[in-house]
């Protein structure tokens, strides 16, 4: 249930208006890029389900990482929601970066000493529903390897905030005039019955959504299987 008055939810996390000003520079950057954006890169999505899943309420995206606009893809994959991406402390080093990318809504994560502030920012924006997008493997695939190992943060992300885990991958375009594609899978559910699991659990199931999204080549073109 959702306290209108405050801001928040039933459990205290605060909730994203329809409008704000803090959310202005962002929602004007997605308004007058969004159609430029769709024409150039004309995102095909591919369901793996057969159809459009519920894409509603807080989700934690993972995908795997192949570039630099990576969050530029995600965000024409997913018009018309405000996604928050996990990003590297260091890109909020200065004073101006740090307004822009706060602009951005990007939450700033050390990857060296992950800190309980950043796990509690992240936990608490997924419980009020909002979306918010990693990429699992933590850096950007130099070695060929399609699918890297996974950082098992997001599993504890998922059981704290009981937001469901939406794996997605994304091909490499192989030149400009290329069509943006991607695999998006169904919503998964992560349950321990709500104790704190073993770390073994946690690798366990982190392991599990690596082969979910690995899982997801399947569906792609035979030409484009090759572009991960």
């Amino acid at each position: 249930m959702k306290n209108e008055k405050s801001g928040r939810d039933a459990g205290g996390a605060k909730r994203d208006p329809l409008f704000s000003f803090r959310y202005l520079i962002y929602d004007i950057m997605i308004l007058t890029a969004a159609i430029p954006g769709m024409l150039w890169f004309r995102p095909k999505r591919i369901f793996a389900g057969g159809k459009k899943p519920d894409l509603s309420g807080g989700l934690l995206i993972i995908a795997n990482h192949i570039g630099f606009f990576d969050p530029v893809y995600l965000m024409m994959l997913f018009p018309g929601r405000r996604i928050r991406f996990v990003c590297r402390k260091e890109f909020w080093a200065t004073k101006h970066s740090a307004f822009w990318f706060r602009s951005f809504l990007t939450i700033p994560i050390d990857r060296d000493n992950f800190g309980m502030e950043s796990f509690r920012e992240i936990t608490e924006r997924l419980k009020a529903g909002s979306a918010v997008a990693l990429f699992p493997e933590g850096h950007i695939d130099t070695e060929g390897d399609p699918i890297g190992s996974f950082k098992s943060g997001m599993v504890l992300m998922a059981l704290r905030s009981g937001a469901p885990v939406l794996p997605v991958l994304l091909t490499k375009r192989k030149n400009i005039f290329e069509r943006l594609t991607a695999v998006i899978g169904d919503p998964v559910e992560l349950d321990t019955g709500g104790a704190l699991p073993p770390l073994s659990k946690v690798t366990e199931l982190s392991e599990m959504l690596k082969d979910e999204e690995r899982s997801l080549a399947g569906f792609l073109p035979e030409k484009l299987k090759n572009r991960l």
